[in-house]
């Protein structure tokens, strides 16, 4: 695959955002990288061969997950081999059971039935292992079972429930509109969004915020969830839910989770910029951060969408909202010379 050299650049800067100290720009992107797909993944396998950091191998496999290249299987399957990282591998080498490519089929499937098996694994992984392996072909899924130690043994309890862990039914039942009493609860099984439907994540998104709205003291708790939603419908690109991103930021009093900022950033429209100067005008002076965060958004988005000071969006904001050229000073109206 060719890549043209203003997306290799893209790449290249967010590829070494993944490692910077600051939190918002390493999940914006690695949302955005998880957008690009393919064609972020040679670079992205180089920063797992390179980097010692468990925290960035971590998000990496994250993004290689949904992206499911065959090029993914080698640092997956380097992974295994490292207790901090094992169970994250596991996700991955599961999206690659899919693939056209039939090898990397094989060698997918022969590295999760070896950890399934593996009577020195630890418990985790070989849960982990076990249910990537839930949608494997019936004949190959007895074999397993089979050659698993009996039922007593803790890493064959999800085959002896089919395959159901108690995090699969949390997620199964939020996903029928029975949201847990907690939100906590929901926010450990929310990674279940990377794949669930779009249509069902939408009416979650809603679910949330009316939950939301009534929780009282739980309400960032809940707000926390919803945004963690919001970032995995940016990792997939999607857009079924951009309506409450924007009135989030509209709405917002307060700042609100790196996970909003992380989806804007990544998915974030022309329609978006109005709701982020107004975030901006409600922001407090003090609060530094996330006026700085709001307006780099504004600006990734402008630059995305190819937007100018003369764009008609970009004059409504300033008309409405003037003071936000004292943040970016670009945006000052051209104004012309007396006669």
């Amino acid at each position: 695959m060719v890549i043209k050299a203003s997306s290799a650049a893209e790449i290249r800067q967010l590829v070494d955002a993944l490692t910077g100290a600051d939190e918002v720009r390493r999940e914006a992107a690695a949302a955005r990288l998880t957008v690009i797909g393919s064609r972020a993944v040679e670079r992205l396998v180089a920063a797992f061969d390179r980097t010692t950091d468990r925290d960035v191998k971590l998000t990496i496999l994250r993004i290689l997950e949904p992206i499911a290249d065959p090029r993914g299987l080698a640092p997956a399957r380097q992974a295994l081999h490292d207790t901090d990282l094992a169970i994250a591998a596991t996700p991955v080498l599961r999206a690659l059971l899919d693939t056209s490519d039939a090898g990397v089929r094989g060698e997918a499937l022969e590295a999760l039935v070896t950890v399934a098996l593996d009577e020195r694994a630890e418990r985790p992984l070989r849960r982990a292992a076990v249910d990537a392996l839930r949608d494997m072909p019936a004949d190959v899924r007895a074999r397993v079972e089979a050659s698993l130690p009996s039922a007593s043994s803790a890493a064959s309890e999800p085959l002896e429930t089919g395959g159901k862990t108690e995090d699969d039914g949390v997620w199964a039942r939020t996903i029928e509109g029975h949201l847990p009493p907690r939100p906590d609860v929901l926010l450990q099984v929310v990674g279940h969004a990377r794949s669930a439907p779009l249509a069902s994540l939408q009416k979650l998104v809603d679910a949330l915020r009316a939950r939301e709205s009534a929780a009282g003291p739980d309400a960032p708790g809940w707000c926390a969830v919803r945004g963690s939603v919001h970032q995995a419908l940016a990792q997939r690109g999607s857009r079924v839910a951009l309506y409450d991103l924007r009135e989030s930021f509209a709405e917002a009093s307060a700042p609100l989770p790196v996970s909003f900022l992380a989806a804007v950033n990544t998915l974030g429209d022309a329609s978006c910029l109005e709701p982020l100067a107004a975030a901006w005008s409600h922001a407090a002076p003090t609060e530094e951060w996330w006026r700085g965060q709001l307006i780099a958004a504004f600006r990734a988005i402008m630059a995305r969408e190819k937007l100018t000071k003369r764009s008609a969006v970009v004059k409504k904001v300033l008309a409405r909202w003037p003071d936000v050229t004292t943040a970016m000073p670009e945006l000052v109206p051209l104004t012309r010379p007396r006669p």
